[in-house]
């Protein structure tokens, strides 16, 4: 196994996670099967009860597992499945550690941060590497590792010891070493600073690990005197010091790799050159897609109704579903972010003047999305969002939360039904129309709710969600919730004209929702988001957006037809 760690200097949010990404992509564009793996060195099991304010969206796998954002990327960019096992945390490995000293593994030692923290640590990197996550039989042949954090950060330390431990046990040619660090730009003249990336080295190198490229964080170009500053003081040479300087979006970023030869570089250092192993990387598809990203002109308006909406990374992957989307029908996504709350008429977190311009927005937005979230903060907005959708024939998609919100907004509106609500929100409610899952546990919040892969059943062949999926029989689509719809009232709602047109394998849990009547009324208890591909998008997602641009019925035709 080829190992290429990824590790970052002097500052966080550098785009590790992209770089990283983007280094497997080009690896995968010469010929290479590729794997990943994330270390996050935080306490948390996983990322599954972090907020989304402090850490980002939560991504979901097929086997439940629920992992930092970064594995979405690798997902997105490698077109990969990667299982829990891919995402490491400080908590993960403890909690192995300390079942073993429990259970006498150790025999009476001493049990210590070395050897055996780090030891598990190298055992668990070298075992997820093996498992094939392309589809493919057998292992892969590199594994890119990114360390999460920042080199110097007291929580990494065991980590760095343990892949310190690991590049010496397999030896220089099965271990590739890249730096990310930022060269910022200070005074009037625009002065690139190389000292910031000189002390992160050196950092590096006083815990044992020395790079063997350097990706340099940058606005601009860097200058040849500076890469020449840099290659002196780092010990680096010139020509594996990278910059990725900003870009007109992320899928540049093995563009900028290739053109500076970063292959090249990669696979001199893993004995990889010989053209029998791997070939010139072929990014012709990737450069297509970054250049019709770039062309785009003509844009959709979106209005996204959620709880989160002052850290766009919450909902990362719905962004980036709405973006395969857009491109697939040579559009620009235009996302207006509305906070739930400025929607609410008694809102005491909401202006006037942020409550007009919330509901002026959404009046311009030629679609409403609403996605998942918990809690009941925001909810009387999202509600008022879904009915104005719904009586203004506006294309509405609703994902989780989002789905259920239309449930509740139905009852209330159509049905009558006042009080209707969610038990999550009201456990007195009359109408239960959302209920927390019989299996579900309140007490234990890690790993206790619907998660991964499930297969949702169509009931309605001719529905449009159906029809967007090719007329399958059945999808299986990634899940993370603890309430779903009360199966007692779906007879009351679809003699109302609200249909469930798929469930699941039991019949009892209600997946999608769909609004005859309207053009396009979708509410999905799964995240479709999860999957969805730069070249293969979402199929839900893209009904949207055609739905929003008059385009779904051709579309459909057109499909029907077999053109």
């Amino acid at each position: 196994m080829k190992y290429v760690l990824v590790t970052g200097g002097v500052v966080s949010g550098l785009g590790k996670g992209v770089t990283a990404s983007s280094i497997g992509l080009v690896l995968k564009a010469c010929g290479l099967r590729v794997t990943s793996i994330k270390i996050d060195p935080y306490l948390n099991m996983d990322a599954g009860t972090m907020s989304p304010f402090e850490h980002g969206e939560v991504f979901v796998l097929d086997d439940g597992g629920e992992v930092d954002l970064d594995l979405g990327n690798y997902e997105r960019f490698l077109d990969l499945t990667l299982t829990r096992e891919n995402n490491i945390t400080t908590g993960k490995i403890y909690q192995s550690v300390l079942e073993k000293e429990r259970r006498g593994d150790y025999l009476g030692k001493t049990v210590q941060v070395v050897p055996h923290i780090t030891d598990a640590i190298k055992n668990h990197i070298e075992s997820v590497a093996t498992i094939p996550v392309d589809g493919q039989e057998g292992p892969a042949d590199v594994c890119v590792i990114e360390l999460g954090g920042t080199v110097g950060d007291i929580e990494s330390m065991p980590f760095i010891e343990a892949l310190r431990q690991l590049s010496f046990s397999v030896g220089p040619d099965n271990f590739c070493l890249i730096h990310v660090s930022l060269v910022p730009v200070l005074g009037v003249v625009g002065e690139q600073k190389t000292k910031p990336t000189q002390h992160s080295v050196r950092e590096l190198r006083a815990l044992g690990l020395t790079p063997h490229l350097l990706a340099c964080r940058s606005a601009q170009p860097i200058l040849d005197n500076t890469k020449e500053k840099l290659s002196q003081f780092c010990h680096v040479p010139a020509g594996n010091i990278l910059n990725v300087h900003d870009v007109p979006n992320i899928w540049h970023v093995p563009l900028l790799l290739r053109n500076q030869n970063a292959h090249h570089s990669i696979l001199k250092q893993l004995n990889l050159l010989s053209p029998r192993i791997a070939a010139a990387p072929d990014l012709r598809d990737w450069t297509n897609l970054a250049a019709t990203h770039d062309n785009l002109t003509n844009s959709v308006k979106i209005a996204m109704v959620g709880k989160y909406v002052g850290l766009t990374d919450s909902y990362l992957s719905v962004v980036k579903a709405l973006l395969h989307a857009c491109i697939a029908c040579s559009l620009k996504p235009s996302i207006d972010w509305i906070a739930a709350t400025d929607l609410e008429d008694e809102s005491s977190k909401s202006t006037p003047e942020a409550h007009a311009a919330a509901w002026e927005t959404l009046r311009k937005a030629s679609c409403v999305l609403v996605p998942g979230g918990f809690g009941d903060r925001g909810v009387k907005g999202m509600i008022l969002a879904a009915n104005y959708a719904r009586e203004n024939k506006v294309p509405y998609f609703g994902i989780c939360l989002g789905m259920q919100i239309s449930v509740i907004e139905f009852a209330r509106n159509v049905l009558g039904w006042e009080k209707a609500n969610s038990t999550e929100f009201d456990d007195g409610t009359p109408n239960p129309v959302v209920i927390f899952m019989p299996e579900g546990s309140k007490t234990h919040m890690g790993s206790t709710m619907r998660l991964g892969s499930r297969r949702t059943l169509f009931q309605t062949p001719d529905c449009i969600t159906s029809r967007m999926y090719h007329n399958s029989k059945y999808v299986d689509e990634r899940h993370r919730h603890r309430y779903e719809v009360n199966p007692e009232f779906i007879g009351a709602f679809e003699e109302a004209g609200l249909k469930f047109v798929g469930k699941d394998e039991t019949g009892n849990r209600m997946e999608i929702l769909e609004l005859p009547s309207h053009p396009f009324y979708v509410g999905v208890q799964f995240h479709p988001e999860f999957k969805s591909r730069p070249r293969r998008p979402s199929p839900v997602f893209l009904g949207f957006i055609l739905a929003a641009t008059g385009q779904l019925n051709f579309y459909l035709e057109k499909q029907q037809n077999g053109s």
